[in-house]
């Protein structure tokens, strides 16, 4: 077993308590590691932020507890109840999405595969590049590959689409890739840094397929490969990428005599005999393209009247084989097909369908459907549609035809409305008590409670994301602004902060540039600080701290200014910046003493005080004045108590407890840890009861009693 006192078990440590920094739990972990260096080095020692900087503070440590047996014994009980990401995890074991029944030809890039999957591993990345026009059946080809392949890769196959909103951060595909391998997302890392330490460590031990669909660029792969010896990478593209060191295999069309094989399983001889005089035109306009075949095929086994042939656009056939199946639709399929086509939504649902073309929601699942079965809609995992790339720039373009400028516009406004009611009824009803939530919407359903409030916001982070690119595309401001701050619910109880980033720098950035100066925008740049700091980002975090006490300042928001220079503590507890810290909530508690009884947010100062109290309690916890820190969070308990708010209540516990084990009062500490799980029964907070039960094994390892 590892010396947990040996330089390499505490940089391990180190290591693992701040790739988990971005999870409630994690957040604790980090501050308690932070208080303990700072005792232990008898100075401030600032969060390391590099692999150089925490190997310097480990050494720190290192040297710390050799020659002192008290801080030892401290080091080993938190050490001993960190756990390495994903050593506690059940691990699944991933599959790739179902493959096609019908899979024809294909054999020579079947064994280009196959011999590199057995190549003998040399330390480079065994990977390989299918590449092929869209339509041509790269995927297909991959997929079918890798469920031919399981035995090769017994630990599983990971599957990323590398299309759409976020697709391009890794931080995002990384997250994905250990929520496959059976990893909580209390234990995924928030920034890309630790998700990619946390998914090589995983993969060095496993035989694993990777499929990198629909990517766009190497620079988007190169993150995601790993040299591990028992990984292979299929990455699939429309075209070759230079810089992408991979075996390259181009998926071209298939002969015409697979063609008609193909056509022949999927009709059945019979139809095809009876379509024999029709078939050289519909081969030759099919151009060897499996999904034109395959939407060919539909049209051979269905009554409908054959569409007369267009000319081919570009001779693509993907194309002309939606405007073929569009053609064929009816009156209100064609419409839908044409509007929800006019952005690239990453899943569309009858709601969102319902509100572009202002139908009923039973009206528009009957005509997803419809046109799902016509191939011109894809089918997702979640129950929702998206659209072929090719086949949404037909839409997109058929609509520019048929429904005009104005026709267009209209429908567009209708979508973003409809995501800016959906995002802050849903806001709403999550967080009712929030000045930072938007006003003035009514949630389009109802919710049980506060949970289900965010897990709604959760399930359309995607396509929140890419309203907000809409919205500032199209020069709805208003639209973009609200959209941003009805993610606050998202950011605060779920995270989801590397999918939402995006959006939040646009925010800002809409902002500064049309609202300087404002309430909003000080609202904006604070929500943005806050997400990159959960993101490590500190020092763009700081910057953006800054600029919301700026505006907030500028606009006169007392309580926007207070809030932001709080956040700013928030981020210097993060970097163990004690003192620094502790002087920002003392300045935040400064700039509230300025709202008078009658002025805006006094009915807000009792909570926004006790969170004070319970920050810097935090603070002084961190510089290890132990009973100063119990009194401020001894009265922060209090309100929380008194007014009835259990998540604040817990929290203000488990800082409590925190202390009190640092005091040696451990069997006070386990009974606050008891009663913190008890006010977390009904809030859904999982990472924190994880948390929890790491602080009760610490205080029992250092001599507490376990409670009845």
């Amino acid at each position: 077993m590892l010396d947990p006192l040996s330089l390499g078990a505490i940089s391990v440590v180190l290591g693992a308590v701040g790739s988990g920094m971005g999870t409630e739990a994690g957040k604790w972990a980090w501050e308690s590691a932070g208080g303990l260096v700072r005792r232990i080095a008898g100075r401030e020692v600032p969060a390391p932020t590099t692999a150089d900087q925490l190997a310097s503070v480990a050494r720190l440590v290192h040297e710390g507890v050799r020659g002192d047996a008290q801080l030892a014994q401290a080091w080993t009980l938190f050490a001993g109840a960190v756990r390495l990401p994903g050593t506690g995890s059940r691990r699944e074991r991933p599959r790739l999405p179902p493959t096609t029944r019908h899979f024809t030809d294909r054999q020579d890039a079947v064994k280009v595969l196959d011999k590199e999957a057995a190549r003998a591993f040399d330390g480079s990345p065994r990977a390989a590049l299918l590449y092929g026009r869209e339509g041509m059946g790269a995927s297909a080809l991959a997929v079918h590959w890798g469920w031919s392949q399981a035995q090769r890769f017994p630990d599983g196959q990971l599957y990323a689409d590398l299309r759409g909103p976020g697709a391009s951060d890794p931080g995002a595909v990384l997250g994905s890739f250990l929520r496959q391998l059976g990893f909580p997302d209390e234990e995924i890392p928030a920034s890309t840094q630790g998700r990619l330490t946390s998914f090589r460590r995983c993969a060095a031990e496993l035989r694993l397929l990777l499929v990198l669909d629909h990517a766009q660029s190497a620079a988007q792969v190169l993150p995601l490969l790993t040299s591990a010896p028992g990984v292979f990478t299929v990455v699939v593209a429309r075209r070759p990428f230079t810089g992408l060191d991979a075996l390259r295999i181009e998926v071209g069309p298939l002969a015409r005599r697979d063609a008609k094989q193909l056509l022949t399983a999927l009709v059945g001889k019979p139809a095809l005999t009876a379509a024999r005089a029709e078939l050289p035109a519909h081969l030759e306009r099919c151009g060897g393209s499996p999904y034109a075949l395959r939407a060919v095929a539909l049209r051979l086994t269905a009554p409908a009247p054959e569409p007369e042939p267009t000319a081919m656009p570009e001779n693509d056939p993907v194309r002309a084989a939606a405007e073929d199946s569009y053609r064929l639709l009816s009156p209100g399929a064609a419409r839908l097909y044409r509007l929800a086509g006019l952005y690239d939504w990453p899943a569309i649902d009858s709601a969102a369908a319902a509100r572009t073309t202002e139908t009923e929601a039973g009206e528009a699942a009957l005509l997803l459907e419809e046109l799902a079965d016509a191939l011109l809609l894809e089918r997702t995992d979640s129950g929702r549609y998206r659209y072929r790339p090719v086949v949404r720039a037909h839409a997109e373009a058929a609509a520019a035809s048929a429904d005009g400028i104005a026709g267009c516009s209209a429908a567009m406004s209708r979508s973003i409305d409809g995501y800016v009611q959906l995002a802050v009824g849903a806001a709403r009803a999550a967080l009712p008590e929030s000045w930072r939530v938007p006003s003035g919407a009514v949630a389009p359903v109802a919710y049980a409670n506060r949970g289900e409030a965010v897990s709604a916001l959760a399930a359309e982070s995607g396509n929140l994301v890419q309203a907000v690119r809409a919205a500032q595309e199209f020069g709805a401001r208003d639209s973009v602004i609200r959209l941003c701050q009805a993610l606050w619910p998202l950011q605060l109880k779920a995270g989801h902060h590397d999918v939402l980033l995006p959006a939040l720098r646009t925010g800002a950035r809409t902002a500064d540039e049309h609202l300087p100066g404002t309430r909003a925008s000080g609202a904006l740049h604070a929500q943005l600080a806050h997400t990159l700091t959960e993101l490590e980002l500190w020092d763009e975090a700081e910057q953006e701290a800054l600029a919301a006490a700026r505006d907030e300042r500028s606009a006169g928001h007392t309580r926007g200014h207070a809030s932001a220079v709080e956040f700013l503590g928030l981020l210097r507890l993060r970097q163990w910046r004690w003192d620094e810290a502790y002087a920002c909530f003392e300045e935040a508690g400064g700039i509230l003493d300025g709202i008078g009884p009658d002025g805006e947010g006094a009915a807000d100062l009792p909570r926004a005080r006790a969170l004070l109290e319970r920050h810097r309690g935090r603070a002084l916890r961190g510089v290890g004045r132990l009973d100063e820190a119990g009194e401020r969070l001894e009265r922060a308990l209090r309100f929380f108590r008194d007014s009835g708010e259990a998540y604040n209540t817990a929290r203000a516990l488990t800082d409590l407890a925190e202390t009190r084990l640092a005091e040696g009062e451990f069997t006070v500490a386990l009974r606050l840890i008891d009663e913190a799980e008890t006010a977390l029964a009904d809030e859904r907070a999982e990472y924190h009861l994880v948390y929890l039960r790491t602080l009760r094994e610490r205080c029992v390892n250092a001599g507490g009693r376990p409670q009845a």
